[in-house]
């Protein structure tokens, strides 16, 4: 039995049974996995895919266990390789951070700064999904940590850690009717206007729609979007007024644009870090971690990853 051929059984499942994918992700030929995984089930005795003539259609049961240790024994494996890694060279390797949009453009750039200053020889990379997706990344390995708003409470296998509270602003052009409203903008003011905001799945959309359902109010939301500077686009258009994190309003930048303070008509919503319970995380990660979040220092995050290890 090898790590090689493990890789190719969990890329296979990965790839929705495709062996081409597979071969093509892996830098590698079709034949060569089929042989390697046809060798592995012959020394298990049992066959971890169905078949139909060459094509994979399924995977058996013993299959789908094995895929899990499979995973297990990989993860582990890669652990092996940071902890020697940690102990070669503490000051060099990679860093991969998963998070969404409105994260990466506006919360986490002086943690980059600050981060690739400290750690020339760290490799940074950010990759964007939605919740969802980034998540998933986390959970196959292709990043080692999440940044994100929602979503992570959908994995088990994550740990949460608590960073920072934010709110909304809603965002007008600078001759809106709004502009002129005395006090605390009532949301039924809000509810007015056509309204541009967030996708259902990102930056705590959740909490908008439950504050005006709380009202018994329906919000005429005529458009929806991943990314801020789209939302700040289509309203300087004139085509709606905007809800937005107020972390990604810049009066200097956002020339034409005001925005309103909404604090007062939403619940907070907290940006979390989540990292997997059985990654075994290099020196630099968690100085990023708390570089980002200055509370969640490396013992603090040990001992919560102990906690959830325990639990």
């Amino acid at each position: 039995m090898k790590l090689q051929q493990l890789r190719y059984l969990v890329e296979v499942a990965k790839q929705g049974l495709n062996v081409s994918d597979a071969a093509e992700a892996l830098h590698t030929s079709q034949p060569g996995i089929s042989k390697q995984i046809r060798l592995l089930e012959d020394e298990l005795g049992v066959q971890v895919f169905v078949r139909n003539g060459k094509r994979v259609v399924d995977v058996t049961a013993p299959g789908k266990e094995i895929l899990k240790i499979s995973e297990r024994i990989l993860r582990e494996a890669k652990n092996l390789k940071r902890v020697a890694e940690e102990f070669v060279n503490e000051q060099e390797g990679s860093l991969v951070v998963a998070t969404t949009h409105t994260q990466a453009r506006y919360a986490l750039p002086p943690t980059i700064q600050d981060f690739m200053q400290r750690y020339p020889g760290v490799k940074l990379q950010i990759k964007q999904g939605s919740p969802t997706q980034i998540c998933e990344y986390v959970l196959e390995g292709s990043a080692d940590v999440v940044v994100a708003t929602e979503g992570i409470d959908q994995f088990p296998e994550l740990a949460k850690l608590d960073c920072y509270e934010w709110n909304r602003s809603i965002i007008v052009p600078d001759d809106h009717p709004l502009l002129d409203w005395k006090g605390p903008l009532p949301l039924e003011e809000v509810a007015k206007y056509p309204i541009i905001t967030y996708d259902f799945a990102f930056a705590g959309r959740s909490k908008i729609n439950r504050a005006f359902e709380s009202k018994g109010i329906t919000p005429n939301v005529v458009l929806t979007a991943i990314d801020t500077d789209v939302i700040k686009t289509y309203v300087g258009l004139g085509l709606g007024i905007g809800i937005i994190a107020s972390m990604a309003f810049d009066a200097r930048r956002d020339t034409g644009l005001f925005a309103i303070d909404a604090s007062h008509l939403f619940e907070p919503s907290t940006t979390h870090i989540g990292i997997r319970r059985d990654a075994y995380l290099r020196g630099y990660t968690f100085a990023f971690i708390e570089r980002f979040a200055p509370h969640l220092s490396r013992k603090v995050v040990e001992k919560a990853l102990a906690k959830d290890e325990a639990d």
